[in-house]
């Protein structure tokens, strides 16, 4: 087993508040192996430790750290943590379970006092435990499923600690993905905690674009969220740059005549996908979306997708992408052709002094126009364009 050395009784038990606005949520087990609990002092991603994760969920979280000197006293650890979750004002009778680890990061036998615990509604587990009550299980391979388990395969992790901000196994794309889907799960289980992702995800807009605030748009995140703009690389990392970022940079960048008109919204387990049209006059040098380029007074609108990732009832991250094509097109600071510094797929190559330009394949305007009506342009006109031979002299 890892992590022999003996914890305090201060170490073992650690209650943790819901970190989201309402401040309130049902009641969660995480149950982690010592060899886990120097995990965050590595962590260099904005993903925070389980605890901290969990709580601004909106749980009220139990972590009980187990080595060899409490392994045989589990049952009773857990029945203690239940109590200090009520004491926190949770049912008792709606438990959920999560276990980090693999089973030879513990001792012998915790795996049958985990499954003789009661009040336990639904359990998460990163190895194939089977504790008796509902389960998610996050694997590396396949295994035959039992009855009342949900099991996901990852083939790209090296074992359980994936999922760990960290450890030397944590892949934050895929413990993204798991993550979304323990919460899905864990919700159903105990009820809750749900949240209006809409009104969370409006609120925070209204605030960027309407109320212009920096505080009262920061006050909708976690303590540290990102955004990213994915075609220009901007955005900020963490509170202290993301602040920054929207003071300077963004939401008194943006134009008085700045609007949204949402097309589709996809509401998930704890994410929002939009698509929507961003419209403009470009009278601001915007360093977010068009950086380096003064204003030219055009009027644009431009097709955008925003996925939101909301942790409990507070934004996480910002994904937002479009194309920046189009964007140039409309400034008209994209030229029809440019040159193509290659060979024909037949070999042929241009005459000596002159070069083959090919058709930019972009479009204006005719880009937001298809996305709010699939008919308002037709499709494929692109097909058509050639590459063309030029005399860049003139000649």
């Amino acid at each position: 087993m890892s992590g022999s050395s003996f914890l305090a009784p201060s170490q073992i038990l650690t209650i943790q508040p819901p970190l989201s606005r309402c401040g309130q949520g049902p009641a969660l087990i995480i149950v982690r192996p010592s060899c886990y609990a120097t995990c965050q002092q590595h962590n260099d991603s904005l993903d925070p430790e389980p605890l901290k994760k969990w709580a601004e969920e909106s749980f009220t979280v139990a972590q009980l750290t187990l080595d060899q000197s409490v392994a045989l006293r589990t049952q009773d650890l857990l029945n203690q943590a239940v109590h200090e979750l009520v004491k926190q004002g949770c049912d008792g009778e709606k438990v959920g379970l999560i276990v980090y680890g693999s089973k030879t990061d513990y001792a012998s036998g915790v795996e049958e006092q985990l499954r003789a615990a009661g009040k336990v509604t639904a359990a998460i587990c990163f190895d194939n435990w089977d504790v008796s009550v509902p389960t998610l299980l996050h694997l590396s391979n396949a295994t035959e499923k039992k009855d009342g388990q949900v099991i996901y395969s990852y083939a790209d992790i090296a074992g359980p600690s994936f999922i760990i901000p960290g450890h030397s196994d944590f892949k934050i794309t895929t413990a993204g993905v798991a993550h979304t889907r323990s919460v899905g799960f864990i919700k159903k289980h105990l009820g809750g905690p749900f949240f209006d992702l809409e009104s969370i995800w409006d609120e925070h807009t209204l605030y960027e674009f309407g109320d212009r605030s920096v505080e009262k748009t920061m006050a909708t995140m976690v303590q540290e969220p990102y955004v990213n703009h994915i075609p220009t690389l901007t955005g900020g990392i963490g509170r202290s740059r993301l602040s920054h970022f929207y003071l300077h940079h963004f939401i008194f960048n943006n134009p008085d005549d700045t609007a949204l008109e949402l097309i589709s919204r996809t509401v998930g387990t704890d994410r929002i996908v939009d698509e929507f049209i961003f419209v403009f006059t470009h009278v601001r040098q915007m360093d977010w979306m068009i950086p380096g380029i003064p204003p030219t007074g055009k009027h644009l609108r431009v097709p955008f997708t925003s996925v939101v990732n909301i942790r409990g009832d507070c934004l996480f991250h910002e994904h937002i992408a479009w194309d920046q094509a189009t964007v140039l097109v409309q400034l008209g600071l994209l030229p029809e052709y440019l040159p193509f510094p290659y060979a024909l797929p037949d070999g042929s190559v241009p005459a000596p002094g002159n070069r083959f330009e090919y058709r930019v394949p972009a479009a204006g305007v005719e880009c937001a126009s298809k996305l709010q009506n699939e008919h308002a342009v037709p499709s494929n006109l692109m097909f058509e364009y050639a590459i063309r031979e030029v005399d860049p002299r003139g000649l």
